[in-house]
């Protein structure tokens, strides 16, 4: 398992492997929470499961995010209402917030207690937004029912001892937990309904038509009638078009050592922090309260976590000065999947061959609604997998395409430090 803080928080698990070929309603490749949560809304229908993990459970982005559960996609409202319409991004921007609860809902019906939710996420400006926050409040209630806080600077203050925010909003619906414990909690509710869930198997080939598909590995061979592609970052080369669609983006995050006295010089919220730059830092105070996650920086090629924890501390440090000597106790990285569109990735490529993937940047609440419309199509329930069907396989460009994206974040950097400026 990788090393993290949230594999560090919780017992080791033994490992489940396939032992002999064997058949199911649906085989689900890939088990971190796209595909665990397709694979739990199955078997509470009353359908077999089988899911084929190459590593450990949750062992890509899943498992690794900064746990922050919130409505909307790391494509921005307008640019997805740009390319759908008005109706057609509310009915997205709505499935979010659905995903969300869903997440929510888990936890609670599940009793996942070691997922340890904390409510609150606040989105923080560095630079002056009380109309452009306030409207974004109202649109929020008019559409969605949905209600969010506006932080102006002395409110924002109370929670947040930093000289660069301006105001805020303050979601207290969302909430951050540890994705981990979570994924974990979907296994054995999954076991539990008789499901089967197979780490290191890795999946060399998939055969047939719908109704007769084989899906080969070295541990033995799965017989379904339908097939769900989730996988993220690390997707191979097993299905072309899909390896062709998305670009495995480099994120890191750091864990502080203890120290709840210096943390609280910064921060008197248990709310997780989001500012909202383009090449924006997480942060939420963990371990209750005693050590701060803290998490940003994007590469196209993986760096070493160590060194770009320094550049995490800089970013800390810039924000709280009053925070220069808390030290860096662990830091880790992992590969997200990003389409160029910056949408989930959800359709079939054949008749009963789905895909449920490219959660990159916002994936929490996301997964859960992926895998909720990709299992109610398999169940012949609803077509709403069909409102993703505008942000479909589009290539990425291959090395060009990595480059395109880095270049794009460096300068969303510096638009950033020029509106900061102004």
């Amino acid at each position: 398992m990788i090393d993290t803080w949230y594999s560090r928080s919780l017992p080791e698990q033994s490992v489940h492997v396939m032992a002999e070929d064997t058949g199911t309603d649906v085989c689900i490749i890939g088990a971190g929470l796209a595909g665990l949560s397709t694979a739990l809304e199955l078997l509470r229908a009353g359908r077999q499961v089988v899911v084929l993990e190459a590593e450990r459970i949750a062992w890509g982005a899943s498992g690794r995010n900064g746990g922050f559960v919130s409505p909307g996609y790391a494509q921005g409202y307008q640019a997805i209402e740009a390319r759908v319409g008005a109706a057609e991004a509310r009915i997205l921007h709505g499935l979010s917030i659905e995903g969300m609860r869903l997440v929510a809902a888990n936890i609670r019906q599940l009793g996942i207690e070691s997922a340890a939710p904390v409510n609150g996420i606040i989105s923080a400006c560095r630079y002056p937004a009380a109309a452009q926050l306030r409207a974004r409040r109202d649109w929020y209630a008019e559409q969605f029912d949905y209600a969010v806080d506006y932080l102006d600077r002395d409110a924002l203050s109370e929670c947040l001892q930093s000289g660069r925010y301006h105001d805020a909003l303050h979601d207290r619906n969302a909430f951050h937990f540890n994705p981990l414990a979570y994924a974990r909690g979907l296994v054995d509710a999954a076991r539990q309904l008789g499901g089967h869930v197979y780490e290191e198997t890795i999946v060399e080939s998939i055969k047939g038509v719908r109704g007769n598909w084989q899906i080969v590995t070295p541990r033995g061979t799965v017989n379904a009638h339908d097939v769900v592609v989730a996988t993220g970052g690390y997707t191979g080369r097993l299905l072309p078009v899909l390896h062709r669609s998305f670009l495995p983006i480099a994120t890191y995050v750091m864990l502080t050592e203890a120290n709840p006295e210096l943390l609280a010089s910064a921060l008197q919220t248990r709310s997780a922090i989001l500012d909202d730059r383009r090449a924006s830092d997480y942060y939420r105070l963990v371990d209750d309260g005693r050590r701060l996650l803290w998490g940003g920086r994007i590469t196209t090629r993986t760096s070493e976590p160590r060194a770009l924890s320094r550049l995490l501390h800089q970013s800390m440090v810039a924000t709280y000065p009053q925070l220069r000597e808390l030290q860096v106790d662990m830091a880790w990285s992992g590969l997200m999947s990003y389409a160029r569109h910056r949408m989930p990735q959800i359709g079939q490529l054949l008749s009963g061959l789905w895909y449920c993937t490219a959660f990159g940047g916002h994936g929490m609440a996301t997964t859960a609604i992926g895998g909720k419309v990709v299992a109610e199509a398999i169940l012949q329930e609803s077509d709403r997998y069909r409102h993703f069907a505008p942000f479909g396989l589009e290539y990425t460009g291959g090395v060009v395409g990595r480059a395109a994206v880095q270049a794009t974040y460096w300068q969303y950097q510096l638009m950033d430090a020029w509106r900061e400026r102004r």
